[in-house]
């Protein structure tokens, strides 16, 4: 399932958020610019969003836009595997940047999500 290939852009985008959106073939979660504390209501909107399905789905986080990530953003990915994990919908890390495979390397957890099409981290 790919609702948002990877060519496609939508309208653009300012500042830093986290939306959600659901089609008839699973859901995508788009995160861009700071994903950082500051985003905790979308956040929690995003994830009630998901909760709220009425049967599993696939899931895909892309996070090909995002500049910069904290624990705090980190911490949503996380919650969104293992909502799937628990729902048993599959999910996927889409595109994500430089800056969120950094952390995800430097906190030990990128070879552990599924990733499709990551940015090489500056050496």
């Amino acid at each position: 399932m790919d609702p948002l290939p990877s060519s496609t852009t939508s309208e653009p985008r300012s500042g830093s958020g986290i939306a959600c959106r659901h089609t008839f073939e699973g859901s995508v979660i788009t995160l861009w610019g700071d994903v950082d504390a500051l985003l905790r209501e979308p956040a929690s909107e995003a994830m009630a969003s998901l909760a709220a399905r009425p049967a599993p789905a696939p899931v895909i986080v892309d996070a090909r836009d995002v500049t910069f990530i904290d624990s705090s953003g980190v911490a949503f990915i996380l919650q969104v595997f293992v909502l799937g994990e628990e729902t048993g919908s599959p999910v996927l890390l889409r595109e994500p940047s430089a800056a969120v495979m950094e952390v995800l390397e430097m906190v030990g957890i990128s070879e552990r999500l599924p990733v499709v099409g990551s940015a090489k981290v500056p050496a």
